[in-house]
């Protein structure tokens, strides 16, 4: 093997995955000429155009695409020992990516990453609130949080906080006009905000659980949000009925500004996770942020069991 067989390979994967060489030069601290220089030089030695290249896109070529699925795990496995051997002394250091929808980070994070960040002053985050669910390597993360019911099968994911409960709710004002469901049933005559995470996803639908009894109800209504904390504002301004988890409303039921339902009906859920792609060590830097987010994870409770970061879902 030649040494100049591998130039340009970490280049190549990380351009490959962003799908464009000036984000690819800022995740590797060169500039936009170096990257394609590098990957010139590869097409060359290889004798192959890797990349489709147009002025508005950069998409892989079929030897490109080929290329990459043989060598991208071999790469990702040298950043990993270069890493974990970078790992094995001084405080934890450097950039965690992560990707979360908005309750992941309003509910997990949140509440301690003043605190994580100032417990680790060599540790960075750059954080995509986004509800999809991505490949995390291909994308160039290294940790994902959602629900537990939501997180792909082949991945790892760990407890990151307490189990929740799902909780149906309203204001005040759309109970004086449309009245109190006092059966998961009587939804069916109500206008029911629904849940979508993502285009081209099934419309959340509504589980009840009382004793020994197991209800899903098909709910109807006219308006489709892909955002809990934006559920809870339509709630408040009187728009329907919303079926989220806690964590979100219990202030507002205190306050008076939201009616809680169907109390006796509502399922537990998981709880969030942080996820990350399965293999057999993963850097000091994720193992840090796991070992806190656990830590203090019970600092999200109260003693009444509500969660403690309740919140203006807009602020």
């Amino acid at each position: 093997m030649r040494q100049n067989q591998l130039d340009g390979l970490v280049a190549f994967v990380c351009v490959a995955r962003l799908a464009n060489f000036s984000s690819a030069a800022q995740r590797l601290g060169v500039s936009p000429s170096a990257v394609s220089q590098s990957i010139r030089a590869l097409e060359q030695r290889l004798g192959v155009m890797l990349f489709h290249r147009t002025t508005r896109s950069v998409n892989l070529t079929d030897a490109g695409a080929r290329f990459l699925a043989r060598v991208q795990p071999a790469v990702d496995e040298l950043i990993s020992a270069s890493t974990d051997v970078g790992d094995d002394s001084g405080p934890p250091s450097g950039l965690l990516r992560l990707i979360m929808p908005r309750s992941g980070y309003l509910l997990a994070l949140r509440p301690l990453l003043r605190n994580f960040l100032e417990a680790y002053p060599e540790m960075k985050m750059e954080i995509a609130i986004d509800n999809t669910m991505v490949d995390l390597s291909s994308h160039g993360f290294d940790a994902g949080i959602r629900f537990g019911g939501f997180v792909e099968k082949d991945v790892t994911s760990v407890n990151i906080g307490p189990s929740m409960m799902w909780s149906v709710v309203a204001s005040p004002e759309y109970v004086a006009r449309r009245g109190i469901a006092r059966h998961p049933r009587d939804l069916l005559g109500h206008e029911c905000i629904k849940f979508r995470r993502t285009s081209g996803e099934i419309i959340q639908r509504w589980n009840f659980t009382n004793k020994n009894e197991n209800l899903m109800i098909n709910i109807d209504g006219r308006l489709v949000l892909g955002d809990l904390a934006v559920m809870v504002q339509a709630a408040l301004d009187g728009l329907g009925v919303i079926y989220t988890v806690n964590g979100y409303v219990e202030r507002f039921i205190e306050e008076g500004r939201l009616v809680r339902m169907l109390a006796d009906w509502s399922p537990p859920t998981s709880g969030l996770v942080l996820y990350y792609p399965a293999r057999p060590r993963i850097s000091r830097k994720l193992k840090v942020l796991i070992d806190y987010l656990q830590a203090h994870s019970q600092f999200l409770v109260n003693e009444t069991g509500s969660h403690d970061f309740m919140l203006d879902p807009l602020s």
